[in-house]
């Protein structure tokens, strides 16, 4: 959703709340900022009504990028395990493309641990059986080694993960999804519109100044590890459109080459979502997902935000009526 230009999110201008017809309206030009920007496929972890927009979307109903969609997220919570797969079930059956869980942050007691190492084997190990990915929020490493110990596909966020999380999650074969430069940067930026807001607090706040200087760190250790890190920007209200600061800063905080964050964003990508055989590279079959920007990325990666073009499935949504040279 679209952050109002007065006020806090979720408003209008003067602090009323948004109407049913503006807040959709808001998502719609997300979706367009978002194509526009050079995103032709976008994960989202997830909602409900992801599944209309999904289908608004598939049909060309309304400008957007193709969209996967957890339908909603799974809190471990006291529920026992065939609970959780019964869950897991009912997402699917509601037409969700993969299952998204949130693993439990300061498990270190054993007891704790192993209860939700169990509950994360049920989460995971149901969504393999019915042929699902799932993707795991995960921030500490107690958190990280438990899903990766179930069977999870991919771990979001690991803001905290240690040396040894991260070599679990290499040898696992686990896909990583650090968000370094745009999630928490866009708070920021945005701090009087969120603030108030549940959970965001003057501590939350504080936390993320700190955070922020951690991650390129982070990002780098990851690279030594050799994870596999399809790029993830974790795009909430005010970083729609904005998506390619994730890969400017894996260039330039997180050390990574030009070429191979550019690789983060097309064929990783296409890859960790089950969709090499559609996008991520120009071949013979494919989609003509195709994109051209201003000047040779390589070179200077802020080019990936200076888009002059976009076509997705072989329909142009962006063009230029005269080069810009």
């Amino acid at each position: 959703m679209a952050l109002p230009t007065d006020g806090r999110f979720g408003e209008r201008p003067g602090g009323k709340p948004e109407t049913p017809i503006e807040r959709q309206a808001a998502i719609l030009e997300n979706l367009r900022l978002t194509l526009h920007s050079g995103f032709t496929t976008v994960q989202s972890l997830g909602s409900p009504t992801d599944l209309e927009l999904r289908a608004l979307v598939a049909r060309g109903a309304v400008p957007g990028p193709r969209i996967l969609t957890s339908a909603g997220q799974i809190q471990l919570e006291q529920r026992p395990p065939e609970e959780l797969r019964a869950l897991v079930r009912t997402l699917r059956a509601s037409g969700a493309d993969l299952i998204k869980a949130f693993a439990p942050e300061g498990i270190s007691a054993p007891a704790v641990r192993r209860r939700a190492e169990a509950q994360l084997v049920a989460v995971c190990g149901e969504a393999k059986l019915i042929g699902l990915r799932s993707i795991v929020h995960a921030q500490d490493a107690p958190g990280i080694l438990a899903a990766v110990a179930a069977g999870c596909h991919q771990i979001e966020h690991g803001t905290f993960a240690d040396d040894d999380a991260l070599g679990a999650m290499a040898k696992a074969g686990v896909y990583f999804d650090p968000n370094i430069g745009l999630v928490l940067q866009n708070y920021l930026e945005h701090r009087s519109a969120f603030f108030g807001a549940p959970g965001y607090t003057d501590e939350r706040f504080r936390g993320m100044e700190a955070t922020v200087p951690t991650l390129g760190p982070l990002f780098r250790r990851a690279l030594g590890a050799r994870l596999r890190m399809p790029l993830g920007s974790d795009a909430v209200a005010g970083a729609h459109g904005r998506n390619a600061r994730e890969i400017i800063a894996r260039v330039r905080e997180g050390g990574q080459r030009p070429s191979d964050a550019i690789v983060s964003a097309t064929s990783l990508a296409a890859e960790s979502l089950g969709l090499a055989d559609a996008i991520g590279t120009l071949a013979p079959g494919k989609q003509a997902d195709i994109i051209a920007v201003r000047a040779d990325p390589l070179r200077d990666i802020r080019a990936v935000e200076q888009v002059l073009f976009v076509m997705k499935g072989g329909r142009a949504y962006r063009t230029v009526t005269r080069p810009p040279w």
